[in-house]
């Protein structure tokens, strides 16, 4: 193995073993999401987002998400080699399904996915590949998020 190759090697190494350490293990606690003009979650709220396709909530997703995730999954979500993954492909494999009954149930289980995984993070082997974000963002921010990244759908 000549030089060059072995250095491309070392860099390659060192690139995916930081990043992992490069995501933030804690939520930021300066983040701040005023859901207030929205309609309150309570019990009786249908499971999955509740503010879907509502162009309030979308913007307020937006903002929300440039807040507290795009550090790691791209401003605007637009991830161009961020550390985390690219949220616009989230509901993809929902998108191919032909039977209406049948994609939104897939829909909703990734709206469950998605709102467990913000609020209690991503931990693997010890390591926080996301923070828990449960003490900082509300479930109905959570949601605005959720309906600001469908709202950028392809």
């Amino acid at each position: 193995m000549t030089a060059p190759q072995r250095l491309r090697r070392l860099l390659a190494t060192l690139v995916l073993a930081a990043g992992p350490a490069l995501a933030n293990e804690v939520a930021d606690p300066s983040v701040v999401v005023n859901t207030q003009s929205l309609p309150a979650i309570t019990a009786a709220t249908p499971p999955g987002n509740p503010y879907r396709g509502q162009a309030r909530a979308i913007e307020i997703g937006r903002h929300a998400f440039n807040q507290a995730c795009a550090r790691c999954h791209g401003v605007d979500a637009v991830n161009k080699g961020q550390v985390g993954p690219d949220l616009l492909r989230m509901d993809r494999a929902c998108s191919r399904i032909a039977d209406p009954a049948i994609r939104e149930m897939c829909v909703l289980d990734n709206d469950d996915f998605f709102l467990k995984s913000v609020q209690d993070g991503k931990t693997r082997v010890g390591v926080v590949h996301m923070p828990a974000w449960k003490d900082v963002l509300p479930p109905a921010a959570i949601w605005t998020i959720r309906s600001f990244l469908e709202s950028r759908k392809p």
